[in-house]
């Protein structure tokens, strides 16, 4: 069975075919598909689900026990936390990272190798920006720029200068 973002998608707006993109929310990566004449975007309807599901869990409180276990203490991660990791069986028996974050505050980190001895080195910026000057109601000039601080070589910059290149970027 195909996946429906594999077919061309017209905007609602403005008809134009739009475009694949990735969307980056809370950890998360999202396959979008993005209209760049009118910026209407649609999320993938698995990644917005499992989003969905995400931020149901994550207004979630749970109440757990502490417990004394030999000469630590213990609590026990819900069900419902570890199902959505979906990652139960793989996790058991592994190290996870306990940090004291602030007075009454502790946080727990998953999937952990042991020479990631920081969560800051898997995290990077990804960052886009367009920019549009227009002159008497024509498009002058129209730049792009992508950066990922993690992926350099990904980097890049589109500068188109006169009308002509840019309608025949929008027919595309």
């Amino acid at each position: 069975m195909g996946d429906i973002f594999d077919n061309k998608i017209l905007c609602n707006g403005c008809g134009k075919e739009m475009k694949n993109g990735l969307v980056s929310r809370n950890g998360f990566n999202l396959r979008v598909k993005r209209c760049d004449k009118c910026n209407e975007v649609i999320v993938h309807p698995a990644d917005g689900k499992e989003y969905g599901e995400f931020e149901r869990l994550k207004k979630k409180d749970f109440e757990v026990k502490m417990r004394m276990v030999g000469n630590s203490y213990a609590v026990s991660i819900p069900r419902e936390i570890v199902d959505f990791m979906r990652e139960q069986e793989r996790m058991m028996d592994d190290m996870v990272k306990l940090s004291f974050e602030k007075a009454g505050r502790l946080s727990l980190a998953f999937n952990m190798s042991e020479d990631e001895d920081d969560e800051d080195d898997e995290s990077h910026v990804v960052s886009a920006r367009e920019v549009r000057v227009v002159r008497n109601g024509k498009p002058v000039i129209h730049a792009r720029k992508f950066t990922d601080s993690k992926h350099p070589e990904r980097n890049r910059t589109q500068v188109i200068k006169n009308e002509e290149d840019l309608e025949q970027e929008e027919e595309e």
